[in-house]
């Protein structure tokens, strides 16, 4: 992977497949004069990071891939499946004041207004609650419907999605969260899961630890 640092050792493995691959671990073995067994890990994470690649009987050959681009295939890869967090919904009737209680009892900056069938009609972030407790209304009494924004205009997620374009609709959208949903046979959408700004730096962590293990 891009973020790996490559020893000294390894570094020379990708020079010498990149000048003379494909070329079998033996040979690249006796060109640095260690055994195949001693040169094994090194070429084990050289191939699983994506540098090389290796054919039976032929050999390994250097990729081609610059760091960004490895990256970028790890990351379309990842399915935000793997990753999404629990839902919190309220329905449409809520109030204002219970949609703050529940995000903050909750912890979380997002909350999923569904319908009476719990399906999915609109979305209320700390934004829109703050807003609206600004005002001189009354919180108890004002429906969370009213401030919330409302489907079409909800940026959503499909469980398999990639969390590079999820990361993306973040970023260009400038929101911290978005309902991962499934699509009914009406037309309607179920929330079976939430999007966040932390799982997406859960699966860099999660990048980061697993490249470690190995």
């Amino acid at each position: 992977m891009n973020n790996v640092e490559l020893s000294k050792r390894q570094q020379r493995i990708v020079e010498i497949v990149k000048g003379k691959g494909p070329i079998t671990g033996e040979q690249i073995a006796d060109i640095l004069e260690l055994t195949r067994a001693t040169l094994r890990p090194d070429l084990t994470v050289l191939t699983m990071s994506g540098y090389l690649d290796a054919r039976p009987r032929v050999g390994y050959y250097y990729t081609g891939k610059t760091g960004g681009q490895l990256f970028q295939e790890r990351m379309l890869k990842m399915r935000v499946k793997d990753f999404q967090s629990i839902p919190v919904v309220i329905p449409e009737s809520a109030s204002v004041y219970d949609a703050i209680c529940s995000m903050f009892l909750e912890d979380v900056g997002t909350l999923f207004v569904v319908n009476g069938r719990s399906k999915l009609i609109g979305i209320v972030s700390r934004k829109d609650l703050l807003r609206a407790s600004m005002g001189k209304q009354e919180l108890e009494a004002l429906p969370v419907s009213i401030i919330m924004t409302r489907m079409p205009n909800v940026t959503m997620c499909a469980p398999d999605d990639s969390m590079l374009e999820v990361a993306n609709k973040l970023i260009s959208k400038q929101i911290d969260g978005l309902p991962v949903v499934k699509k009914d046979s009406n037309g309607e959408y179920d929330v079976i899961g939430r999007l966040t700004k932390t799982n997406i730096t859960k699966a860099f962590v999660f990048m980061g630890t697993e490249e470690q293990a190995k």
